[in-house]
């Protein structure tokens, strides 16, 4: 008998055995798709079919984790979230599923008093202690050769490597999150990750995918706000907020407990970039704010913010007209104002990117005495998918033993062995209790800083559902939008018309838009006119898809409401300190024949008041002043571009001055300044450069300290006083009022 050739078996049907049933062969002489044949078996369609899970069985509820009780801990025993989440934490290797491109630093934190009152972890009462941590920023969406400039959350994680062991803040740039549930976390980024057909957009939430997962989960409505202001593209990571997101507890020595939102307050301040500068970043230097937080480390100026508590009493619990346990909820700090407790102050930058930065492994479960967890839905979630994803992107158990993840203090356990062991453990005993070891290590008594859980009282049901106290989704929405500028509000407009623009369906982009309309009208009018729609006179209230298969659907149903305050200054980036600019970075554009006079005296105040100054030039390495001296360059016309600095100085020089207005370059290099709000000035000597802009017109004839603060325009003879006035216009950051006219077409 004839052997058969080839590595798989001949079906009946005269194929091969993974070809589907009842197909032709080509050896019979009829026509088949051989790719097709050997796909079939392996592809899913899940077009009208009912959702089951890996083994077969028909899920009635993907939409709430198990807990005891609506507003009770998510269970252990729940085989759907546990399977649901193993699988998407495995999805990737070996970068993050999320928060893959990301930058790192070391540091210190120093307590400014005692919190003994609120919790009895030692280093939040120890003042004389200065905490090392190492923190890591990041973008959610995109993959490790992503842009750091996309619209996008950042993450904000902190280790504190204190006296009891390791805590972890794990946090975002944005006080809420998407989603109220964590089983629902692997469909929101399967949603706004590259779609699965062409792997298309690469950090990037402008697409159908995610657009049709917000459109029909309006918890996520008071997130997109957030996600559409200003806040998704910072200027750079020095100059963002930070927050713990959900409420947990701090527990004192007397086992009191009370509910506790951490923030991160940066004392640069909350800045931004606009969208169109964000976009030319990212084709020019993709690094952007890798590199800034590298720079100003580097050269001493140590990124700080101070870490802020908003406490509140367990027996005040329910006093808001909102759940404390709802992640897409934040705390209005005109209820429970931040009460700043200590600084945390970056200073060393790694010595190795993957060993430290992309070894380190954060867990919102990595928790030291006096600091204790909540029932929120979505962080009992992460408190099992943080060590699972750690297992299969850092190769095993043993990843804590990696020194960037090593705790300060001795480990003793009885935990051998496993995938790339470091630790050489003495001794033949590894169980307890035990007599051949004298039943060491021992356990700690609570006394001796043993962990002891918060004892909360928990008598409820087992059930998949959701607090009736968690269906308000547009109050809090209404607040963000109604704190923002006008400057705000517009760019909030143009980032949702931007979006929304790159959708295709406009099914999907009339359903946002029923969800806009909940929030602002005026914002669902401007974004409809930019994409040719109106807005539904009486909108139906959101249609809302994360719903159990059995449930009664007016148990979902969104409840509409009033904000707890009307305005909230703390939400908008306007309110920012504007009294400094400390390590801001300022361009002066300059040529042969430059007086090095004027460069010299603005420079040394600029760099004296903490801003960093680089001199483009239209070539490398030095120009020549009018008297022949030679003044170094830090980059030429051709390397640097108006993106990477927030203001621009042109000084005087006859010939300079000629150069730099014939120079088509440097005078878009102007024109983009100004069309990106930043502060401009201008030597008196340098009119014909003025001339040369586009703006020329909007220049005044001569600077005042209120003209400055108005526009960001500074001319002057005398370079010490236009110095004044230029630290006093950088200070403001942005002059977004320049948008108004429309007529900025650098």
């Amino acid at each position: 008998m004839k052997e058969e050739t080839g590595s798989q078996p001949k079906s009946k049907t005269g194929g091969t055995g993974l070809a589907r049933h009842g197909s032709k062969n080509p050896a019979d002489g009829q026509p088949a798709n051989a790719k097709t044949e050997r796909l079939e078996p392996f592809i899913e369609d899940s077009s009208g079919q009912l959702m089951n899970t890996n083994t077969g069985v028909k899920i009635n509820d993907d939409q709430n984790s198990l807990k005891a009780g609506e507003r009770g801990a998510t269970l252990l025993e729940d085989f759907i979230l546990r399977e649901k989440i193993t699988h998407f934490d495995h999805e990737r290797i070996p970068e993050r599923v999320v928060h893959a491109r990301g930058s790192g630093a070391h540091g210190i934190f120093k307590l400014y008093e005692p919190l003994g009152e609120y919790t009895k972890a030692q280093f939040l009462n120890d003042t004389s202690v200065e905490t090392p941590v190492f923190v890591r920023f990041s973008t959610v969406a995109g993959s490790r050769g992503s842009t750091d400039l996309a619209r996008d959350v950042r993450g904000f994680a902190v280790k504190f490597y204190t006296q009891e062991g390791n805590f972890d803040l794990v946090g975002n740039n944005m006080p809420v999150f998407f989603i109220q549930d964590a089983t629902k976390f692997p469909d929101l980024i399967h949603a706004v990750k590259p779609e699965p057909d062409n792997e298309m957009p690469q950090a990037a939430s402008a697409h159908d995918t995610f657009w049709d997962f917000i459109s029909v989960m309006p918890e996520s409505t008071h997130m997109i706000m957030w996600l559409m202001s200003d806040r998704a593209i910072p200027r750079s990571y020095r100059m963002m907020e930070g927050f713990g997101v959900h409420s947990f507890r701090l527990v004192n020595a007397e086992g009191k407990s009370c509910f506790v939102k951490f923030h991160w307050k940066p004392l640069l301040g909350v800045h931004s970039v606009a969208w169109d500068e964000a976009q030319n970043i990212s084709g020019k230097d993709p690094d952007f704010h890798r590199r800034d937080l590298w720079d100003a480390i580097e050269n001493g100026n140590f990124p700080e913010w101070e870490l802020g508590l908003q406490i509140v009493p367990e027996e005040d619990e329910f006093k808001f007209d909102f759940d404390l346990l709802d992640p897409t909820k934040l705390i209005p700090e005109e209820l429970v104002p931040v009460r700043r407790v200590g600084k945390m102050t970056l200073n060393r930058n790694p010595d190795n990117f993957f060993a430290e930065t992309e070894q380190s492994a954060f867990h919102v479960g990595h928790v030291v005495p006096g600091i204790d967890f909540t029932n929120d839905p979505l962080l009992q979630g992460r408190l099992f998918s943080y060590t699972d994803t750690q297992l299969i992107r850092l190769g095993g158990p043993n990843f804590q033993e990696i020194p960037i993840n090593r705790p300060v203090v001795p480990v003793h356990n009885n935990q051998r062995d496993g995938h790339m062991r470091q630790t050489i453990n003495r001794g033949k005993v590894s169980y307890g209790p035990n007599s051949l070891g004298n039943n060491f290590p021992v356990q700690a008594k609570a006394s001796e800083g043993g962990y002891a859980s918060y004892p909360e009282r928990i008598d409820a049901h087992k059930v998949r559902a959701r607090s009736k106290s968690f269906l308000d989704h547009f109050s809090q929405a209404k607040l963000f939008f109604n704190s923002q500028s006008d400057a705000e509000k517009k760019h909030m407009i143009d980032a949702f018309s931007f979006e929304l623009g790159k959708v295709r369906s406009n099914e999907v982009r009339e359903r946002m838009l029923g969800i806009v309309s909940m929030v602002d009208k005026r914002l669902a009018s401007e974004v409809a006119s930019a994409l040719g729609l109106t807005v539904p006179k009486n909108p139906k209230r959101p249609m809302n898809r994360s719903i159990p298969a059995d449930a009664d659907p007016a148990d979902y149903e969104p409840v509409v409401k009033e904000p707890s305050v009307p305005v909230s200054p703390a939400l908008s980036m306007a309110t920012s300190p504007k009294d400094s600019i400390s390590t801001r970075k300022i361009a002066f554009l300059a040529a042969d024949g430059v007086d090095g006079k004027s460069l010299s005296t603005v420079k040394t105040a600029l760099e004296k008041a903490g801003a960093v100054v680089e001199v483009i030039a239209p070539r490398q390495n030095f120009v020549l002043s009018e008297t022949k001296e030679q003044l170094p360059v830090n980059h030429s016309l051709l390397t640097a571009a108006s993106v990477f600095y927030d203001g621009v100085y042109v000084p005087g020089g006859a010939n300079s001055v000629a150069a730099i207005a014939a120079n088509g370059d440097a005078v878009h290099f102007l024109n983009e300044a100004f069309k990106h709000c930043k502060a401009i000035a201008f030597d008196s000597a340098a009119i014909p450069v003025i001339e040369s802009t586009y703006f020329a017109n909007k220049v005044p004839a001569e600077s005042t300290d209120e003209s400055v603060l108005r526009e960001g325009i500074v001319i002057g003879n005398k370079a010490s006083t236009l110095a004044d006035r230029f630290i006093l216009a950088l200070a403001q950051h942005r002059f977004w009022d320049r948008e108004k006219s429309g007529k900025v077409p650098a």
